[in-house]
């Protein structure tokens, strides 16, 4: 019966082409390719060279984030003491300057010209004409989360809507803090400070796909921070991993509580309030050092927990929200990545797109495109004016928030619509934002509330799906951190909804926890020892034919055997747990033994369950291109054995292939931009 319905099939195939986008790949290279030897699944195993780890004098910590940036130190001689950078000239009033925002700016000829402060106050003070030609970019790391295609070509646009590419972009951010750290590290020892004396870790969101991962590490290796030859100079850490490293260290009077119960004498919510305003005073008293020190021990919190116990970090910064959740191993308590990170773009810009959408709303789409187009200098501006006070906004607020118009604005509106801006907020309907007579927009508690709500809505809801996960069901603690989680609106809408199911920290100097965790992360890498597989990998591979279970249009006929080809011979599923370092071998052998130039293909999906290379969805990502020519000489067994390893477990994968009888190997690194 099942030959005859492979028969019925099979003439039915002769008429459709394959079902994949691309035609089979063994038949277009012409190779045979390989086929798997038996036994095709040799033990994993750690790679035992893993372990050794250069030296350098210090590590950095660059948290390159979507709003705003800065980095952090330790030498490896004192790794208690954690020193942040340097201030940054030009700060906000009202806005702690210990990060400058992720903004850049380019000459009209495309040179790098400024970052940060320094960027934005230039851009801001150039003549509106001439601000035209300036390319001023900002927030441009969320193109990394949401291109679904990402290149080494992708463009970001400007400002002024001039387009360039991504790559130069973030290379010519990681080398401006390439420089600012090793003049203020060279000023401190008081000699020349070479980078080869420099381990560096940069941050990214656990929830980024490979590609942007990658594309992170390209553009640090193009800004000098390390090479391809000398890739552990670099380590790219994922950002709640790095919060959860510190807040391991967190002695009680370093974090704030939002539990239910009374704590100090306070009910909860005052305790909000008040632990916030003794850890700003605490800050700003410290904010002169700029040196931390993290006790070498661990924190009050951290030994209630017991082997097995699991906590969540909530990690939300400005343009996305992380979540991770990890478990204890004790005797070392090194950390396991339980369940694979989720999250979304739930970043405190989600407010500010709100905030676009309203003055849309009150004066027309059609005018704030313009506008954003003709004044960009002013449109960020009046996006400045609006972030301080978006941290003003609190659930218990009564009194409303002003918001000043830039003059260009309130000029640029009247030659636009022949009205004045106080006339379009009265015929708007928008009643909670009134026009004050001082050129001010101003808001009520409510309004700005509301432009919270879809953000924060969009947090709690992800964290009640996570929290239906049986793996999640029995979390102990929420670590709530990043940017966004200075937000007392996100703190009071967390513990409203979480409070019942676990206890909810928040550590003092909140927006700086990544930073700090990941100096404590490139001291000791292999704290974190097990991650989950964000997506199966494996080879594509002839294997014999078999009626009736392989599909016809897969049959190839060579040299008298029946191959089934593009076969997805799977090496790690996703979403599997993989030990730092771990290694995951396989044989194979050429299909015809002749061959001596062997080419095995990498391939991944975002699916468990994959069959062949051309399934949809599978993305090739790497070839191991094996020469064995002029090898003939030596004697090889009739069944040539090439065995292929990938290591996992860390942000990056290798794969080697090795030729057993002679010995000669080949290296790749995944690749998922150039294919």
């Amino acid at each position: 019966m099942a030959n005859k319905d492979a028969g019925g099939s099979d003439t039915g195939s002769r008429e459709t082409a394959p079902t994949s986008a691309y035609s089979s790949p063994a038949r277009s290279l012409g190779d045979t390719g390989i086929t798997p030897l038996s036994p095709s699944h040799i033990a994993n195993d750690a790679d035992p060279n893993v372990s050794e780890q250069p030296t350098f004098l210090v590590v950095v910590a660059i948290d390159f984030g979507t709003t705003s940036s800065g980095y952090a130190y330790s030498f490896t001689k004192e790794p208690e003491c954690i020193h942040v950078m340097r201030r940054w000239e030009g700060g906000d009033p009202g806005v702690s300057n210990q990060k400058t925002p992720t903004t850049i700016l380019l000459t009209p000829e495309r040179k790098f010209h400024s970052f940060g402060y320094a960027a934005r106050d230039f851009y801001h003070d150039l003549d509106p004409n001439e601000a035209k030609q300036w390319l001023y970019l900002e927030k441009f790391k969320m193109k990394l989360h949401t291109t679904g295609d990402l290149t080494m070509d992708t463009d970001l646009t400007a400002a002024n809507g001039k387009k360039v590419k991504a790559l130069e972009i973030f290379v010519y951010a990681l080398q401006y803090f390439k420089e600012q750290a090793l003049k203020e590290l060279s000023d401190q020892a008081g000699s020349e400070f070479e980078n080869s004396d420099v381990r560096w870790v940069i941050t990214v969101p656990a929830i980024w796909k490979q590609p942007a991962k990658q594309f992170m590490r390209q553009a640090a290796y193009q800004a000098g921070l390390a090479s391809p030859e000398n890739s552990e100079q670099l380590i790219i850490a994922l950002e709640p991993e790095a919060a959860s490293i510190y807040c391991r260290k967190l002695r009680l009077y370093q974090m704030i509580e939002l539990s239910k119960a009374a704590v100090n004498g306070y009910s909860s919510s005052d305790t909000v309030g008040a632990g916030f305003a003794q850890a700003k005073e605490h800050i700003r008293r410290n904010r002169q050092s700029r040196t931390f020190l993290v006790e070498n021990v661990i924190g009050e919190i951290w030994s209630e927990l017991e082997e097995g116990d699991k906590y969540v970090v909530v990690d939300s910064g400005g343009g996305t929200v992380d979540l991770t959740v990890h478990q204890i191993r004790l005797p070392e308590g090194h950390l396991k990545e339980l369940y694979k990170a989720t999250g979304g773009p739930y970043g405190s810009l989600g407010v500010d797109y709100e905030f676009e959408k309203l003055l849309c709303k009150i004066f027309g789409e059609d005018f704030i495109e313009q506008f954003k187009i003709k004044r960009p200098a002013a449109w960020v501006d009046l996006m400045i004016a609006f972030e301080s006070r978006k941290r003003a906004a609190a659930p218990d607020r009564t009194n409303p928030l002003n918001i000043t118009l830039p003059f260009s604005f309130i000029d640029y509106y009247k030659k636009f619509r022949g009205h004045s801006v106080e006339h379009a907020l009265r015929k708007s309907n928008v009643d909670f934002v009134k026009w004050s007579s001082q050129g001010m927009l101003r808001m009520s508690p409510d309004a700005m509330n509301a432009l919270f709500k879809p953000t924060i809505d969009s947090i709690i809801e992800h964290l009640r799906d996570l929290f239906q996960k049986p793996e999640v069901s029995t979390v102990k603690f929420l670590f709530l951190v990043g940017g966004f989680a200075e937000a007392p609106l996100l703190q009071q809408a967390v513990q409203a909804a979480f409070a019942d199911k676990c206890r909810i920290i928040i550590p003092q100097d909140v927006g700086l926890t990544i930073l700090k965790g990941a100096v404590l992360f490139g001291l000791d890498p292999a704290v974190i020892k097990v991650r989950r597989s964000p997506l199966t990998y494996g080879v594509g591979v002839l294997n014999r034919y078999v009626e009736g279970k392989h599909p016809p249009e897969k049959l190839l006929v060579k040299d008298g055997t029946r191959w089934c080809t593009d076969v997805f011979d799977k090496f790690i599923s996703a979403d599997q747990s993989v030990a730092l370092g771990e290694l995951v071998k396989r044989s194979y052998t050429p299909a015809k033994p002749s061959q001596l130039v062997i080419v095995i293909n990498i391939y991944s999906s975002e699916r468990d369950n994959v069959s062949f290379i051309t399934d949809p969805g599978v993305k090739k990502c790497g070839t191991l291109r094996l020469d064995l020519t002029g090898t003939s000489g030596t004697s090889v067994p009739a069944r040539r054995e090439i065995q292929t390893l990938m290591q996992f477990g860390d942000t990056e994968i290798k794969a080697t292939a090795v030729d057993i009888a002679t010995s000669r190997s080949v290296k790749v690194g995944i690749d998922f931009l150039n294919y």
